[in-house]
């Protein structure tokens, strides 16, 4: 019988607003065990924002294995830490294959037997590694898409296990144990990835959290706001159900789309680009971290 393993990393998910509790709710019914591993500021691992009590208390049994991780502020640069972390939750998988989500991100329940036959169609062909999932990138509400060149639309989120795969960089992708792309299939899955719809304050403090991730401690980001950019467009699907009080509670009361764009140069690229993919399918320039075999039948 084929087994799943899901797999995530969290740090001040509390503080900075990460709905990591649905997120994992949201692959509870594909996996037959969750590792979660929880970020510390010391050594010892008994300084957190209370992220590692919150989440102990809400998954209870023997399907949750907890961990907790000393965030080294040596290795707070480029995003490295997020591969580490990552990495030391998949190298506790047992699984065949590893479900990952990240802290923000969702799968919505319509998709869990999509998954599951991409999973069974790996399981028949093992030259095959993972699976491609569809993004959703929201941005400043939840009813807000950015689609654009600059956002992925789309990266690896299952994998199979024992095979040296490892999270790489800032931890958007996984490659093979000598940095070679994994050969994948593509299923319609979708990933809804809410990183960048928190309240503004809580954005905020995201945002310089982060900078200090790749650009070391020392690293002062300027307060952000939310503005009108390019790429951004109604979101008119539903959501995961899991996902339904978070949102609520979540709300930003500004209109976005309402503002006036603001302008860069580089936006004339992107409207290009953003043109020919609209006609074509094709991406300009896309990055990839995996070689796609087929789409899942």
């Amino acid at each position: 019988m084929t087994t799943i393993s899901g797999f995530t990393f969290i740090k001040n998910g509390l503080t900075l607003g990460y709905p990591i509790a649905e997120s994992i709710r949201s692959i509870e019914a594909l996996c037959d065990e969750i590792i979660i591993n929880v970020g510390f500021e010391d050594q010892a691992c008994t300084a957190d924002d209370g992220t590692f009590a919150y989440l102990t208390s809400q998954f209870q049994g023997s399907q949750y294995i907890f961990l907790k991780s000393f965030w080294d502020p040596e290795i707070m640069s480029q995003g490295l830490i997020l591969s580490q972390q990552t990495n030391i939750a998949l190298d506790a998988c047992t699984g065949d294959f590893c479900q990952y989500i990240q802290g923000d991100e969702a799968i919505h329940e319509d998709d869990i037997p999509l998954i599951q036959s991409g999973v069974e169609q790996l399981a028949e062909d093992d030259s095959l590694e993972g699976l491609i999932f569809q993004y959703r990138h929201f941005y400043g509400n939840t009813d807000i898409l950015k689609e654009t060149r600059n956002t992925y639309r789309r990266e690896v989120r299952l994998i199979r296990n024992h095979r040296k795969i490892k999270s790489h960089l800032d931890a958007q992708g996984f490659k093979g144990n000598t940095g070679q792309k994994l050969k994948c299939l593509e299923t319609s899955a979708r990933v809804f990835h809410y990183g960048w719809a928190r309240a503004s304050h809580l954005m905020n403090k995201k945002v310089k959290a982060f900078s200090k991730l790749y650009h070391g401690q020392d690293f002062e980001e300027k307060t952000f706001a939310y503005k009108k950019i390019w790429g951004l467009k109604k979101f008119n699907e539903a959501h995961p159900k899991v996902m339904k009080k978070w949102i609520e509670e979540n709300k930003n009361e500004l209109d976005i789309l309402a503002l006036p764009l603001e302008f860069e140069w580089k936006n004339v690229g992107l409207a290009v680009s953003d043109l020919i993919e609209s006609l074509t399918g094709y991406r300009l320039g896309e990055y990839k971290n995996f070689i796609k075999a087929r789409d899942v039948k």
